[in-house]
């Protein structure tokens, strides 16, 4: 096995690929990256047998072959070499030579046949999206997703297609984020996948915000991601379990409105949460007659107090949120305006685009004055 690739060209896919390895498996082969020549392609594959990541580069290739080499250690050694060096790879006796310039590197290599691969899968459903399309629906709901709840359907993303709309769903039982977007070419089948939060994670790093195309493939068991011209292409698995039914969780009869700048909300929501220290990062908002009162006071019994002018004419209301769980969706909105619709000051609040058809739909539990 014998190839020549330019430092510039192979070190970004390196990184992106080098984020699934696990640096603390007890399975070496999970630390290794496997490097494939084929018909003048290297093809680079990493693993940690949830989520799998190929990336694949046209090189100067010799001679054909197939080996696997330690991820971070190939990573570190391109990082570190001269921008434009031309990195020659050679495997000889087990062992892989790169050589650039006066620099040599020996690596120890496994064989690539004990290195674990999802081929040979087949898919049932097919879906093309654009990529600022997909990038928008995860970014505006994967804050809500839980991290490490013993309700492990919860620590991941739905996907939901239903007719022509895709649907992107999270929630950690505190909080839910909807989105969806109008499919312009979606086949007749409705479906769901639910993905683990790292595979999440790692597509929302990857999508760029252009219209170029993205192939999503899902079966029961597993996802697989292709990004434009394949040249990275991701395969997961995916979440056992059975999704809460979300359209019961958003709120339906509330009767008092507010529509106020999200920004300008956002910015007074973080001043006061300087003061907050607790735990649960209590925020307690009071609604009066054109006045919205945000105030919080932490244990030191020190105070903060932000008063906003709305268009507010219904009866007053006190009520008490994690502040953060607020910041998170204002952050990841992207409207101008949004609408907060209330019942009761124990009832969850609905947070939308303040717009007559929202496409987004923001859940958000209170918590005890």
């Amino acid at each position: 096995m014998q190839f020549t690739v330019n430092q510039t060209t192979i070190t970004k896919p390196l990184q992106l690929l080098c984020s699934v390895v696990d640096r603390r498996s007890a399975l070496p082969i999970l630390t290794h990256i496997r490097l494939q020549i084929s018909q003048g392609q290297l093809t680079m594959t990493t693993t940690d047998m949830e989520l799998e990541m190929i990336g694949q580069l046209k090189v100067t290739a010799e001679q054909e072959g197939d080996i696997t080499v330690p991820a971070r250690k190939l990573l570190d050694i391109c990082r570190a070499l001269p921008a434009g060096a031309e990195i020659h790879f050679t495997l000889s006796k087990e062992k892989a030579l790169l050589r650039a310039g006066r620099s040599r590197f020996n690596l120890a290599t496994l064989p690539s046949d004990s290195f674990p691969a999802s081929e040979g899968m087949q898919y049932r459903h097919q879906l093309s999206i654009a990529q600022s399309e997909l990038k928008g629906l995860l970014d505006q709901t994967s804050f809500a997703m839980a991290s490490e709840d013993v309700r492990h359907y919860l620590n991941g993303l739905l996907l939901e297609k239903k007719a022509t709309k895709l649907h992107a769903i999270a929630t950690d039982g505190h909080r839910l984020a909807h989105s969806d977007i109008t499919l312009s070419d979606a086949d007749t089948d409705d479906y769901r996948i639910l993905l683990p939060r790292k595979t999440i994670n790692e597509l929302s790093r990857l999508l760029e915000n252009d219209d170029s195309p993205v192939a999503i493939s899902a079966n029961q068991q597993q996802v697989m991601i292709a990004l434009p011209d394949n040249q990275l292409q991701l395969t997961s698995k995916l979440i056992d379990g059975e999704f809460p039914d979300y359209q019961r969780v958003i709120p339906v009869n509330g009767d008092k409105i507010v529509i106020i700048e999200r920004e300008t909300l956002r910015q007074a929501l973080s001043r006061v949460a300087i003061l907050s220290h607790d735990r649960h990062r209590s925020l307690r908002i009071q609604l009066s007659e054109h006045l919205l009162t945000a105030t919080v006071v932490n244990q030191e019994q020190e105070s903060a107090e932000e008063e906003i002018i709305i268009d507010y004419a219904s009866q007053p209301l006190e009520i008490a949120f994690n502040n953060a769980y607020l910041l998170d969706l204002l952050s990841a909105m992207p409207d101008n305006e949004v609408q907060l619709t209330f019942s009761d000051g124990n009832s969850s609040v609905l947070i939308t685009p303040a717009v007559a058809q929202p496409t987004r739909q923001y859940v958000v539990m209170p918590i005890r004055l």
